[in-house]
């Protein structure tokens, strides 16, 4: 393929955030070319894929436009459905609610967005990695050769490390970044629950974040944990520490012990939430380049989608000389925002909780499981928060 000299608007990136992007940037009549440096789309997945039924999203999300590919999507793209979830502290007294979701295959997901924003007139590039940004001019290079390409906007949803970020002043500050590193196994022969989500907390095995087992079916399932570098023992890997949780955990070794590792997932997760800017006046991030994530449990697609449609739909007016694109961040956090930032808040609050077993006992014990959902789904309810800064004091 050879691109065009020049579009509307170039997207980097065509995950969630970036495929939604295109999708309705060229609903809106612009001219979109998306690129996308692997090779293949959706391939290698880059996380666990829960994905909350609308409903749950939108009881989360209340001021939201949710696009439509959040509410129907094809079977095909669902590995398991999921109807509970339980939280399992260190001293192993579970509490569980109910949840209405799926356990997504990303694959097919990433490719069913894709191939929705080519059906709405987007150009796809795969295989072509953006080297550089400057202005609105992108030069690639890749399976299709190098090119230099013009736009009168640029997207960035090209993931935690943004290059366009970087490029146009948009990314956080080094010291206010706080990053969750995030490693998976996809394995077989597992005794599990089919229908429910586990996530377990405790420092000996996963320091400042949670451990998961989540379904694909079958005797199929993702297990993985997502720690905080600066929370872990010194000299202890991530993938050291999953291994701990897999063999030794009271409650998880016995499912888990005779399980077949078939792939390995790796990456990170920004959970300290957005820039103060995500656009300028010919560009914007979105989802994780933008850290569109919910910090208390690491959920990203749904906030990168309506995150998505809106970066969509704005650029595209931008395009025809409707609106500035600045228009685009008051819009986005008007939608999800504070919900946004009060995750990270509920995380930071829980920050001082993870590093004692005690603490989180404790915390476990007085929160009920629907005040945990709540919580799950960034939101601190009054009474759960001050019993949570009495704890962090050490005030039992």
């Amino acid at each position: 393929m050879i691109p065009e000299a020049s579009y509307d608007l170039i997207v980097v990136g065509a995950g969630p955030a970036g495929s939604t992007a295109a999708l309705y940037a060229a609903r809106g009549g612009a001219s979109v070319l998306l690129l996308d440096k692997k090779r293949e789309i959706g391939n290698p997945i880059q996380c666990a894929g829960f994905l909350p039924d609308a409903s749950e999203v939108k009881a989360l999300l209340p001021d939201a436009d949710l696009p439509e590919a959040l509410i129907i999507y094809p079977d095909s793209c669902m590995l398991q459905t999921i109807k509970t979830q339980r939280i399992i502290p260190p001293n192993c007294n579970v509490k569980e609610f109910a949840v209405k979701g799926a356990v997504l295959d990303r694959r097919r997901y990433d490719q069913f967005l894709a191939e929705q924003a080519a059906g709405a007139g987007a150009e796809l590039m795969i295989k072509t990695r953006v080297t550089k940004v400057e202005g609105t001019t992108v030069e690639t290079s890749g399976i299709f050769g190098k090119h230099k390409i013009k736009a009168k906007a640029v997207i960035g949803a090209d993931g935690p490390n943004s290059l366009v970020a970087k490029s146009k002043g948009l990314a956080m500050k080094p010291e206010l970044k706080e990053t969750s590193v995030a490693i998976e196994y996809q394995v077989r022969n597992v005794d599990i629950d089919p229908d429910a989500l586990e996530m377990y907390f405790g420092k000996d095995y996963v320091p400042g974040g949670y451990a998961w087992i989540f379904p694909e079916g079958g005797d199929r399932a993702n297990v993985g944990i997502g720690i905080r570098n600066g929370m872990a023992e010194k000299g202890v890997s991530a993938k050291e520490y999953l291994h701990r949780f897999m063999k030794d955990h009271p409650m998880a070794s016995s499912k888990l012990k005779n399980s077949v590792i078939m792939n390995v997932i790796a990456g990170i997760i920004p959970v300290n939430g957005a820039p103060a800017k995500t656009a300028t006046e010919d560009s914007l991030i979105v989802g994780d380049a933008a850290g569109h994530i919910i910090a208390t449990n690491g959920g990203g697609i749904p906030p990168a989608m309506i995150a998505g449609k809106i970066a969509g739909e704005t650029a595209a007016e931008f395009a025809a000389g409707k609106c500035k694109l600045e228009e685009y961040d008051r819009r986005w956090r008007a939608q999800f925002g504070s919900a946004l930032e009060t995750s990270v808040q509920a995380r930071q609050i829980m920050d001082g909780i993870m590093k004692s077993d005690a603490l989180m006992n404790a915390a476990f014990k007085f929160i009920s499981p629907e005040q945990m959902k709540v919580m799950q789904c960034g939101k601190l309810p009054g009474p759960v928060k001050l019993g949570l800064q009495a704890l962090s004091r050490g005030k039992k």
